[in-house]
């Protein structure tokens, strides 16, 4: 995880077609395990500029101050469409963008217990849809966006939308400590733990187990287990032999995780690892382990 006050950081894109500059910043202690992270980005394109965005167990809630960005296509979910401020669900599919302009926005990366203490909507609510801020925090709507447009730095601005994030926290429900064991459980293993295992060890039935983490997290405890294993083994790509990369995150073989990474990126492996698709992680600057 990067450090509490990291400098701005400024460079060219791979891509000659835009500019990019990002701030990273670890959100407050108090927000420990609901915030993996706040970034802020600013981005300008020459031409329009299209994305692919695979599965990923963080839920960006994105915070926008510059030309909107269009959702194009979503593979498992609704919600395309154009928007300046949102927030997507737990999303079991990859997703589409593409926006003309300049992208300057601040993005939090939630866990899914995050989205739900903070914002305040069960995770059922979100999932695999992306909408927009207003509709579901109209708290990190109205004149922020202005305000974040006026302050005079990326710290301030980051500041201002973490006291926005501290404030929702002191209103907001108490924690599900069976949901956040299990979670902790399956982000733990990889996604490899066997969910039967850990259902025998909460004493409840499978039904009432997978009922309480799916409206908390969007998804039950399966799909949520499939999204993290993927981003595991996604994140090895190019450094491990495809073989090796199956067997060590649990896959049958090489075309098991072939179809897996097929349906939560959209594309084979060797096309993924050499694409440099955006994650969660990359805004980040760590990795899902």
């Amino acid at each position: 995880m990067p450090a509490a006050t990291p400098p701005e950081l400024e460079g060219n894109r791979p891509a000659a077609t835009s500019r990019t500059r990002v701030a990273r910043h670890r959100p407050h202690p108090h927000l420990r395990g609901l915030v993996a992270g706040i970034v802020g980005f600013q981005e300008r394109a020459s031409g329009p500029l299209e994305r692919r965005q695979p599965a990923g167990a963080l839920l960006p809630l994105v915070l926008s101050f510059g030309d909107p960005l269009e959702v194009t296509a979503l593979s498992d979910g609704a919600g395309t469409g154009t928007y300046s401020s949102f927030v997507a669900g737990f999303m079991t599919g990859h997703a589409a963008t593409r926006y003309v302009g300049t992208q300057r926005c601040v993005q939090v990366y939630l866990t899914p217990e995050g989205a739900s203490r903070l914002l305040g909507v069960p995770g059922s609510d979100l999932a695999r849809r992306v909408v927009a801020v207003d509709d579901v925090a109209p708290f990190l709507g109205g004149s922020l966006p202005d305000r974040l447009d006026s302050a005079s730095s990326w710290a301030e601005r980051i500041a201002l939308v973490e006291g926005e994030l501290l404030s929702a926290l002191a209103e907001s429900d108490e924690p599900d400590p069976l949901v956040d064991w299990m979670w902790d459980r399956l982000r733990r293993s990889g996604g490899r733990a066997r969910i039967g295992d850990l259902v025998a060890r909460t004493g409840w039935s499978h039904r009432h187990v997978t009922t309480r983490f799916a409206r908390r997290v969007g998804v039950g405890p399966k799909a949520a287990a499939g999204v993290i294993r993927f981003e595991r083994a996604a994140a090895e790509l190019g450094r491990v032999p495809l073989p090796d990369l199956a067997v060590r995150h649990g896959y049958a073989d090489q075309s098991h995780l072939t179809r897996e990474m097929l349906r939560y990126a959209g594309e084979p492996p060797a096309r993924l690892a050499g694409g440099e698709r955006p994650t969660a992680y990359t805004a980040l600057g760590t990795t899902p382990a």
